[in-house]
């Protein structure tokens, strides 16, 4: 049974002046974090330039990648209209670990033509799964392990292949035997499924407001795009498809096309 983290309460972290709205969220400002909060209802948010969506009872998310420099500028519109309001939060700098693999064949580092052109369809269909912008809110409601097993990759990892930079590790590995259930971290919609070059088989959900997670090197795929699962509903098994060295599940978490740190929001321990 996969225990499910009880929604915090929002404590109030900003008070803005008399003419915007008051803002409260949880979450921690860092590098690869998530802050979910809440404004006024009518609030305009736009965070570094991009508008972010609030909803009806001032529902809104923000997050910051695991390269964000040492501050985000919010711009804080109050219902009604006026002078938007610039809020800057600190962004909190996190260390990564690094590793440098050499002796490696060409083959192992650079895919072939043909490979690289599948790599890039594949991409722009990911990366219009993870562009969603729904009304939903399954987001607020908190996360849970998708997986039992040992963690065998963290987010923000990254190898350099005989001298060459690969791209960071964006999600959290968990490691068990192939057939081992894998769970919706949240409640959500199937935005995306399929079978990938890196990701092997894969299902995206999409949890509202832009935040959605990743499900990827599975050995079997139990629910079809478009829809919807429960909070602990088996969506599939853990595997070793795409490009891996073993079983283990890759789960991964974003607001929009921001990789974000997934183990930041589960709970301490796995139920």
């Amino acid at each position: 049974m996969i225990r499910r983290r009880a929604a915090l309460a929002l404590p109030a972290l900003l008070l803005l002046p008399r003419a915007a709205a008051a803002l409260e969220w949880r979450g921690e400002a860092a590098q690869g974090g998530l802050l979910i909060g809440r404004a006024a209802p009518g609030t305009r948010l736009m965070l570094e330039g991009r508008a972010v969506r609030v909803g009806s009872s001032g529902e809104f998310v923000l997050g910051f990648g695991r390269d964000h420099g040492p501050e985000a500028v919010l711009a804080i519109t109050p219902p009604g209209g006026g002078r938007p309001v610039q809020q800057r939060i600190a962004v909190a700098r996190r260390d990564w670990d690094v590793q440098h693999i050499t002796g490696l064949p060409p083959a192992q580092v650079t895919p072939d033509a043909e490979a690289l052109a599948r790599i890039t369809a594949e991409r722009a269909r990911l990366a219009a799964a993870r562009a969603l912008d729904s009304a939903l809110l399954e987001f607020t409601r908190g996360f849970a392990w998708p997986a039992r097993g040992r963690i065998s990759g963290i987010y923000g990892s990254q190898r350099v292949l005989n001298g060459q930079p690969r791209q960071p590790h964006y999600g959290l590995d968990v490691a068990a035997p192939t057939g081992t259930p894998v769970a919706a971290a949240a409640a959500g919609r199937v935005s995306l499924a399929g079978d990938y070059f890196f990701f092997g088989r894969l299902l995206v959900l999409d949890h509202g407001h832009g935040v959605n997670t990743l499900y990827a090197h599975l050995s079997a795929v139990d629910v079809p795009e478009g829809a919807a699962v429960a909070a602990g509903q088996r969506i599939g098994a853990i595997g070793a498809t795409g490009r891996v060295t073993g079983p283990h599940l890759h789960f991964g978490l974003s607001w929009y096309q921001t990789w974000l740190d997934p183990q930041r929001l589960l709970p301490v321990v796995q139920g």
